[in-house]
Formats: structure tokens, C-alpha cells, sequence
């Protein structure tokens, strides 16, 4: 069995289970309750909180600002690439042109009320799931990336991360020192598996979003499979808790980052660091097919 405990993120040993704050902003009318249930993270272990500007328009890094202080020695990352857009139907828009990618590590440095930033993520907009990048928002990545580590070497960002990228953009983007990679990736959607590879080889951690698939209709989604429900059933595990453990059973520079407005769910995603899937688990699931995960969010 791989060692589940702890992992390298951004230059720390982190456990490899953290949080994803996005579901934060379900507790939108109860800041008390958000902050309670981040502070709740906290005491069962989690050491790293996932977030970006663009949940709940800056409500959700007030939270992690009122929630979390410098003892509590917690990684957070953070995500660029994107603007909240209060009011429109999907309420983010891109902004990839460096000047934005500034004010949006500004503005996460301010409601977070941190003078540094441990990760930002780059979130570009070259492939689905999610936005793709038109017009004026398609930028080179050379460009992004100058202003990035410009703001890592004035001190406001400790390390850099990519999100939603090819195989070929991270090659690219190597020399400049990434940390982790961010894409769309789970049991049920594994076309990134060279992708995840060259992470394992180099050293990057391996952060996915929509770990369970499903995120949206018609699209597939782990807790369906049979494998997945039957070794469940013989480990008295829930369907959620089996494609998480799986994950970190994969591979051993996976970083999880399940999200919840739930304290029993977050209690239940944090346990999955504890759950050992033999060989015949693992054969069980390395069977269930793969489909791709091409969404637009437009």
C-alpha cells in the first residue's frame, strides 16, 4: 500500500488529503457556520486549503481570513486565470493577460490578508473542462508566466501551479518551476495519464478537480460504476470514499481537495487516507473505462 499520510506541495510536506473551499460559499448566509467548519478541517489535520477570488466574489478567502492564522501553519493555494463576474449566468470570466493575472494575486493577497501567497495556479483556458480562452484572452503562456514568477521573486507568491493544461503546456512551462498541476481527472476520466506521469517524474504534485466526475449532466460519474459500488459494499465504505482512495492509491504525488459545506462529509473525505484497497480492489477498478470529459461551461 502507498503511503497516504503526507506528500510534497510547494516545497512542504502536506497531508495528501486537504480541503477545496469552493463549497464555502453554500454557507453564504452563515459566515459563522463556514468559518466553524474550516476551523473543523483544521483540527482533523487538513494543512492545505484550496481556494480562488472568484468563489463567492472574495467571500470565500474572507472566510479562510477569519478562519485561519499564522499558527496554524496551513499551505493555501489560489487560483488566477479567472475574475468573479457577480450577476451572469456563470458568475467567473477569463482574464489571462498578465495585468490581470497581477491584480487577481492582488486582490487574493487582500482577502486573504496574507503578504504571501504559498502556490498560485495558473487556471489557462486551453481545454475543456470549463472555459476556453477567444479573442484577447488567448495569451502565451511565456507572457503569463513572466509576470508569475516576477511576482515570485518580489516575494508575493512562494511557488507556481498550473490548471486546465496539455501535456505540451506543462513541458513548456517546466523550466520556470512548477509545483503542482490542477486538471479534471478521476477514475472515470483518466485521458491524462502521460500528463500525470510526467508530474510523478519531475517532482510536481497532482492536484484533481472533479475527482468524482459528474460535476455536470451526462457527464460520467464514479459513484455510479458497479466496481466502484461493489468494493464499496465489501469495505463498508461509501461509493465517494472508494474513487478517492483510489486516487491516492494511484499515484504517489496525488494531492486531494474534496470540498463540502458538510462537517459528517468532511469528516467522511478526510477518513479516505485511511482506507486500503488490495490487489483485487485495484484490479476491480483499473477496469472501469475511461471516457472523456469534454464540458463547456459556456
Amino acid at each position: 500500500m502507498p503511503s497516504t499520510e503526507r506528500g510534497a506541495l510547494a516545497g512542504r510536506s502536506v497531508s495528501r488529503v486537504g480541503y477545496g473551499a469552493m463549497q464555502l460559499e453554500r454557507l453564504h448566509d452563515d459566515r459563522a457556520a463556514a468559518v466553524g467548519l474550516l476551523r473543523r478541517a483544521v483540527e482533523l489535520g487538513v494543512d492545505h486549503v484550496d481556494t480562488a477570488q472568484f468563489y463567492g466574489n472574495g467571500f470565500v478567502n474572507g472566510v479562510i481570513r477569519d478562519a485561519l492564522g499564522s499558527g496554524d501553519d496551513v499551505v493555501i493555494a489560489t487560483k488566477v486565470g479567472a475574475d468573479p463576474d457577480p450577476g451572469a449566468p456563470l458568475p467567473i470570466r477569463l482574464a489571462q493577460r498578465p495585468e490581470q493575472l497581477r491584480a487577481s494575486v492582488e486582490d487574493n493577497l487582500r482577502t486573504l490578508g496574507l503578504d504571501r501567497i504559498p502556490l498560485v495556479n495558473l487556471r489557462r483556458g486551453d481545454r475543456l473542462p470549463g472555459l476556453v480562452a477567444e479573442g484577447d484572452q488567448r495569451v502565451p503562456l511565456d507572457d503569463q508566466l513572466a509576470v508569475l514568477t516576477a511576482l515570485r521573486d518580489e516575494g508575493k507568491i512562494g511557488a507556481l501551479g498550473l490548471s486546465a493544461v496539455t501535456l505540451d503546456t506543462l513541458r513548456h512551462a517546466l523550466p520556470a518551476g512548477i509545483a503542482c498541476v490542477q486538471n479534471a481527472y478521476s477514475l472515470v476520466s483518466r485521458d491524462d495519464e502521460e500528463l500525470l506521469g510526467l508530474c510523478a517524474a519531475e517532482g510536481v504534485a497532482w492536484v484533481p478537480f472533479f475527482p468524482l466526475g459528474g460535476a455536470f449532466p451526462g457527464v460520467p460519474k464514479v459513484t455510479d460504476e458497479p466496481a466502484v459500488q461493489a468494493v464499496a459494499q465489501a469495505l463498508g465504505r461509501t461509493p465517494e470514499q472508494i474513487g478517492l482512495a483510489w486516487l491516492l492509491h494511484h499515484a504517489p504525488n496525488v494531492h486531494l481537495i474534496p470540498g463540502t459545506a458538510s462537517a459528517a462529509h468532511l469528516e467522511a473525505n478526510l477518513a479516505v487516507a485511511g482506507i486500503a484497497l488490495d490487489d483485487e480492489a485495484l484490479a476491480a477498478l483499473a477496469a472501469v473505462p475511461s471516457r472523456p470529459m469534454d464540458v463547456s461551461l459556456r
